[in-house]
């Protein structure tokens, strides 16, 4: 199965000693890139709702975007990403051979990159999905990216034989993706808190975040390949509960963390 999650805006720019892959839209973020380098302050702070440092931050990133980067300005995406969703996947702390199957089954849908493979190269950026950015394609990355990520999705789900697509990424990120144009059948997990408290369970975003990660590894790590395999996740005390589910919605629930 293939397995989809979203970047994240904070970075941790650490070395890696791994090897590391081109994106496959490459030349797309070079377009994008410069296409938000021509922004003012102002705008590049209104697009993405910035404080003034990090506008100035990200403008400095987007005027030093290379067309063929060094390496030693690039990062693999799965381990320069650093926000809840990564906490849970835990990257760095995957063996080589766990990467090497997870960059066969392991997507990042990105604003700026398109679909990443876990150990493509990177140049740090923030460019949310949701960002309303002009380009000659229209007036936002949705309209940008149109059906070309559901076809990179299409063909990389063919290239490991695979029907099946687990969404373990946000609407933002998800949104993007064409759902006319996408030939796979789509499992998106929910994930819940229960208090006890008589209201039922609930989804609290941090930790929805979190396991959506701690998924992605449970697939990577278990090397899944069908979808009812995903009903004995139980990592950090999560359970299935059919009661809750659809088939293309299993639903976990836990106590709520003390």
């Amino acid at each position: 199965m293939l397995v989809v999650i979203s970047p994240a805006k904070r970075l941790d720019w650490a070395e890696r000693d791994v090897d590391v892959t081109q994106p496959d839209f490459q030349d797309d973020a070079v377009r994008l890139a410069k296409s938000a380098r021509n922004l003012t302050l102002g705008k590049l702070k209104a697009l993405m709702d910035l404080s003034d440092d990090l506008a100035r931050l990200n403008r400095d990133r987007f005027k030093a975007f290379a067309e063929a980067p060094d390496a030693n300005v690039t990062r693999p995406a799965a381990l320069a990403f650093a926000g809840d969703t990564y906490q849970g996947l835990e990257a760095a702390s995957l063996d080589a051979d766990e990467l090497a199957w997870a960059q066969d089954h392991l997507r990042i849908l990105s604003g700026l990159y398109g679909v990443l493979r876990p150990l493509d190269a990177i140049q740090p950026y923030r460019l949310e999905m949701g960002s309303r950015l002009k380009t000659r394609r229209g007036a936002s990355l949705y309209d940008y990216w149109r059906d070309d990520l559901s076809k990179a999705l299409n063909a990389q789900a063919e290239a490991i034989g695979s029907d099946v697509l687990v969404n373990c990424a946000s609407q933002e990120y998800f949104g993007a993706v064409a759902p006319g144009a996408l030939r796979l059948r789509v499992i998106t997990p929910a994930f819940m808190e229960d208090k006890n408290d008589g209201k039922g369970p609930k989804i609290v975003s941090f930790f929805a975040k979190k396991a959506r990660g701690a998924m992605a590894r449970y697939i990577v790590q278990n090397r899944l390949r069908d979808a009812e395999s995903l009903n004995s996740f139980d990592t950090g005390g999560y359970q299935y509960q059919p009661d809750l589910s659809a088939p293309e919605k299993p639903v976990f629930v836990r106590p709520y963390p003390a």
